[in-house]
């Protein structure tokens, strides 16, 4: 479908308009009927020379003819999951600013220039959105909490820079969304990209943005238990890749503490009286101690791994040049 002369005509490289960045507002939807369309108005109002792309994710409704009507410009991706989305999005998209949101009509759309206007301003890599409820029904009080206890535990792990881990309102330097890797296929992604920011050590910057609730007609794809289980499986795995002398250390620590606690009666009892009278239990703390060793050893060796993917990731990095920057 034609959509604006600014497009190129070959791949998704888009054209700028002198001193201009070229902005790509990424919105992937599953069964979005109801709201799409008013996604795709609104964010035409308040970024005008945006490049608007809706990616169905094999919705059973009429969510890629809506937001075609609406001016976006629709492509599909097969592969049901969010991150397959923004796999997809990330692959295929070239641009200076890139803008990552849900297709719900729950985020502000207005606020996108001062989202844009502080990573441009402020050289950052990624601005995140905060959710301000409009109303108490807006933000449902599982969410809520789901989102802070896993932003708290992410926190702790990966640094205390990001107070909103699963928003769906997002913006990105070009230099991220090209070294992002997007491993994750479904909710998890909002977790990865903010690890990703986070053991890169990136610029980022939070703006609080007001959160409405989802029009008539369209109805939340996040289980609350099933999802909030599916990520938290993510974060353990995440810290094993990217924190594994933190993660075997500590199972390297639970087994010393079980092997000592099983050892010292039958030391003691040796001192007594010279004899192993519990010798299955006596084989069983040293089994244990050797396997905390072993733990030990595979924290050390997989941190120096580690260190250098962190090491190879940061030149890629590095080596992404940047095309438009309000500090050049």
């Amino acid at each position: 479908m034609a959509y604006n002369s600014r497009e190129a005509k070959i791949g998704s490289h888009l054209a700028p308009l002198p001193g201009k960045p070229v902005v790509a507002v990424l919105i992937p939807c599953y069964n979005e009927e109801a709201a799409i369309g008013k996604v795709v108005r609104d964010f035409r109002a308040a970024l005008p020379e945006a490049f608007i792309f809706v990616y169905d994710n094999a919705s059973t409704d009429k969510t890629a003819e809506v937001a075609g009507v609406a001016g976006a410009i629709v492509r599909f991706e097969p592969q049901r999951g969010k991150g397959n989305v923004v796999r997809r999005m990330f692959a295929d998209i070239e641009a200076d600013v890139f803008v990552l949101v849900d297709g719900d009509d729950t985020y502000d759309a207005s606020a996108a220039s001062r989202l844009i206007g502080r990573l441009l301003t402020d050289s950052l890599d990624m601005v995140n959105a905060t959710r301000i409820p409009t109303s108490a029904s807006s933000y449902r009080l599982g969410h809520k909490f789901g989102n802070a206890l896993l932003t708290g535990f992410v926190a702790r792990v990966f640094g205390n820079r990001v107070t909103a881990m699963l928003s769906g309102y997002r913006v990105f330097s070009r230099r991220f969304v090209k070294t992002f890797p997007t491993l994750s296929t479904g909710f998890e992604i909002e977790t990865e990209l903010t690890v990703h920011a986070l053991e890169l050590r990136l610029p980022v910057a939070e703006i609080p943005v007001r959160y409405k609730e989802r029009p008539d007609g369209s109805a939340s794809k996040l289980q609350t238990y099933r999802d909030g289980w599916r990520i938290m499986q993510f974060i353990f795995r995440l810290i094993k890749e990217e924190k594994p002398f933190q993660f075997f250390g500590s199972i390297c620590v639970l087994l010393t503490v079980v092997s000592v606690a099983l050892e010292i009666p039958i030391i003691l009892t040796f001192l007594k009286t010279g004899l192993v009278p519990r010798l299955p239990t006596a084989v069983l703390g040293m089994g244990l101690g050797l396997l905390a060793c072993l733990s030990l050893v595979c924290g050390l060796i997989l941190e120096t791994v580690t260190r250098g993917r962190a090491e190879t990731k940061r030149m890629h990095y590095l080596s992404i040049p940047v095309r438009f920057n309000h500090a050049r």
